[in-house]
């Protein structure tokens, strides 16, 4: 009879387990789903400034595409990686309910972006004589040196949208973020219609396009924090706290950005070396169909980075160590049921989804040949970019780091440039490597959240939040 009894209760514990499982899996998908369409908006902005440069000219493409990779690698990547450090202080000082701190690491985190885009700026307006100095065709150096000239304006307003993105992230608040998210989309397309070819600007009308949009989806949300009742809690007045917290959001925000920046830097790398291939026009080609794909399909891991690094900080600012475990696995079996699906799509698709980049049939063909180890790709990096969310969750910016060093630049370019140019598999090669490197990646990053010890992370997260806390007393009583 106790037996019984002893198995109805461990059933009963089961059934109660993974019904908060499910309910956290719930909450998962309630945050990741708008963040997901946020990240696609955002991709999509240059998308379709790049679409409607295409119909302008070969010049204007050309050199337009140059502009935009350039921007991505020297300033887009690198405050989107300083901005997600806010996935650390901000998401444990909601937890914590020191809700003040939230606005105030908000405005440290916008003045700190905003002092680091002057040098990027700077740099930015010697880009044509810098392209011209390294052996680029003139005219092409000269136009994109004149368009991402006209992109300053949107470096400084990506300074200001990452940081209030993670402010209504990391306190669930998402429908801001998805309205202003389809306005600014909305409003985008037919401004950049007109900005390119009724007003004669051409390439220079889609970065100017871009640019106005960016400050519409900044002026949106900075207007939702100011005068919404449901941030009264969070909003904090300016005082010199947002200064003095400068350097803790740098000792988050540094590492954080190389994190960001080692992964992204490293496929900007397999395209440059495509252009030393037999043939580069085709190796080219397909290799930016492949990472053309692999990027929209990444707002979907991002977006799930995204949710579970909102849940993990919370619940580990709150001292709660069994809530960020199961947030974990839930994350985790999300992630697992998408690499099914997305992958199987993709692999069925492969001798079609080509014809959406190119007409050409050669090229086609290479990307259905392709699609294999597109689909293990898709799989690497839904994990991967699900655990990195943990791992900014936690705070562990530094080991992903030092993580994302030795996956791409000990292991996986090596590896590429090993099998596309000593074995002769040309872009099938370099993206063997690329994978190689996600895969090392990927379990290194497995590993590290399977031994983590959350009790004593969340001891962590609350003793610093404490220390913080007593420093901002301290400096308001002298």
């Amino acid at each position: 009879m106790e037996s019984v009894e002893e198995g109805l209760l461990l059933k009963e514990r089961e059934l109660v387990k993974w019904g908060v499982i499910w309910e956290e899996v719930k909450e998962i998908c309630y945050l990741a789903g708008p963040m997901i369409i946020v990240t696609l908006s955002q991709y999509f902005l240059q998308t379709i400034s790049l679409m409607m440069v295409g119909h302008v000219g070969e010049l204007a493409l050309s050199s337009t595409s140059i502009a935009i990779s350039i921007a991505g690698v020297t300033g887009l990547s690198l405050l989107l990686g300083m901005g997600t450090a806010l996935e650390t202080l901000c998401g444990q000082a909601f937890g914590a309910k020191q809700y003040q701190r939230l606005g105030t690491q908000t405005y440290t985190a916008i003045l700190s972006l905003f002092i680091v885009c002057i040098p990027i700026a700077v740099l930015w307006l010697y880009v044509g004589k810098l392209l011209t100095f390294m052996w680029q065709d003139p005219q092409i150096s000269h136009e994109a040196g004149k368009f991402i000239k006209w992109m300053i304006p949107a470096l400084f307003a990506y300074a200001n949208l990452q940081p209030l993105i993670r402010y209504f992230l990391m306190q669930s608040m998402i429908v801001p973020m998805l309205i202003s998210s389809c306005i600014t989309i909305c409003f985008h397309i037919p401004l950049s219609w007109v900005l390119v070819f009724s007003s004669g600007l051409g390439n220079i009308g889609a970065t100017v396009a871009f640019g106005l949009s960016m400050w519409l989806n900044v002026i949106i949300l900075a207007s939702y924090m100011k005068l919404s009742p449901a941030c009264a809690k969070t909003r904090a007045p300016v005082s010199w706290e947002v200064v003095n917290g400068m350097r803790e959001f740098f000792q988050f925000a540094i590492p954080s950005a190389v994190m960001i920046c080692l992964e992204w830097w490293s496929f900007e790398l397999l395209i440059l070396l495509s252009g030393l291939l037999p043939n580069p026009q085709l190796e080219t080609s397909v290799l930016s169909i492949c990472l053309n794909t692999i990027s929209t399909l990444y707002a979907i891991p991002f977006g799930l980075s995204g949710a579970v690094s909102t849940r993990v900080s919370n619940q580990l600012g709150a001292g709660n160590p069994l809530g960020a475990r199961v947030s974990v696995i839930s994350v985790m079996l999300i992630a697992a049921t998408e690499t099914i699906l997305v992958s199987a799509a993709v692999f069925a698709s492969r001798n079609v989804f080509g014809y959406i980049f190119s007409n050409e049939k050669e090229v086609v063909d290479y990307v259905a040949n392709m699609a294999p180890l597109l689909c293990l790709s898709v799989i690497t990096d839904s994990l991967q970019g699900t655990l990195s969310g943990v791992a900014r969750g936690c705070g562990w910016q530094h080991i992903g780091a030092y993580v994302n060093l030795a996956s791409f630049y000990l292991c996986g370019i090596p590896i590429a440039a090993s099998l596309a140019f000593w074995l002769n598999f040309r872009g099938k090669g370099l993206w063997m490597g690329i994978l190689s490197g996600a895969a090392l990646q990927t379990i290194l990053l497995s590993v590290i959240t399977c031994c983590t010890n959350w009790e004593k992370q969340a001891a962590m997260a609350r003793e610093r939040l404490h220390a913080d806390e007593k420093s901002s007393v301290d400096n308001v009583l002298l």
